[in-house]
């Protein structure tokens, strides 16, 4: 099947979540024989595609969703996001236009699917849950000494993996581990930088910033390895890359219970209300004593070849709907 992936315009100007799903889902899928194309409006022929798969719902996806559908291309969406009760900040009457004229619609969990009916009128059979999926790579660990001697980190710390912004968190996990008393490390790129500023990041004696860390260095793996507890507290997850590559080599896990993270990790994480920094606290410490480190075999399920055979599942409804 030839498939056109594309996403919003400033996508991969800061990579996160979302555009690694993306990248992860092409690979997967090319490995099943599929030839996947990612759109560059200068050179691609949507009408040379069986199927057009459209990453995110953030505002301005419609133009090119709109134009496939008015040629009677079959389109897939996978929203990428999470509604928060108060939906005013979301262009909710564009994703319902999107979800109208999609013919299959990937949410990544089961919860973010049921959340999705009750603010939109959708068929719910046009729903596939197309779960997030580890690279194998993290599910091979790597020496903790590589990164301990790397940056010189050689007592324990909490590890928080992610771009530096308001979802994630950070600002709360800073005041909830100086409380504790324990190092914080951050790795990630600055999304706002505005927002890094003003986190007290480098203001606290206790947090150290080291940038971002290519997602396929071992230095990254060797992290996950060396933290006593990953750390990912946001507002909201779908359910966290970067806490599922963590969990898979069996390193323990703290994370917001707000969004989808239950249904990926169920029993192998401590969930925290991510806008208490008591409760956050109190996680850190919980996690930090507890003798047992997440089920690295229950997270290890959740793989991108299995994502790949459940977006089949999206194209196959799409194009059958389609006819």
């Amino acid at each position: 099947m030839k498939i056109i992936f594309n996403t919003y315009p400033s996508a991969f100007q800061c990579p996160g979540g979302g555009e690694i799903q993306l990248m992860k889902s092409k690979a997967a899928l090319e490995a099943l024989g599929h030839e996947i194309t990612l759109f560059d409006q200068w050179n691609t022929n949507l009408h040379d595609a069986d199927v057009i798969h459209h990453f995110s719902v953030q505002g301005g996806s419609a133009n090119l969703c709109a134009y496939a559908h008015s040629q009677g291309i079959p389109l897939v969406i996978s929203p990428i996001l999470w509604l928060s009760e108060d939906t005013s900040a979301y262009p909710m009457g564009e994703i319902q236009y999107l979800f109208d004229i999609a013919n299959a619609v990937c949410p990544n969990s089961i919860a973010e699917t049921k959340r999705f009916l009750q603010h939109f009128t959708t068929q719910p059979e046009k729903f596939i849950t197309t779960h997030n999926g580890v690279d194998e790579l993290f599910m091979s660990p790597v020496d903790a000494a590589l990164f301990r001697n790397q940056f010189n980190i050689h007592d324990e710390f909490i590890l928080c993996v992610g771009n530096i912004e308001p979802r994630k968190n950070q600002h709360r996990l800073v005041a909830a581990a100086e409380q504790i008393g324990i190092p914080l490390v951050l790795i990630g790129h600055v999304r706002e930088q505005s927002y890094f500023d003003s986190a007290g990041i480098t203001e606290s004696s206790n947090t150290r910033y080291l940038g971002a860390i290519d997602h396929h260095d071992p230095l990254l793996r060797s992290a996950y390895q060396a933290c006593s507890t990953f750390a990912l507290p946001s507002l909201l997850e779908t359910p966290g890359l970067a806490a599922l590559e963590a969990g898979a080599i069996g390193t323990k896990i703290v994370i917001t219970k707000e969004g989808a993270t239950k249904e990926y990790f169920e029993d192998s994480a401590t969930y925290v209300t991510p806008t208490d920094v008591l409760d956050i606290a109190n996680g850190l410490k919980a996690s930090l004593k507890s003798c047992s480190s997440a089920d690295a075999s229950h997270i290890q399920q959740f793989s991108w070849s299995n994502t790949a055979q459940q977006l089949e599942a999206a194209y196959d409804l799409a194009v059958s709907t389609h006819k």
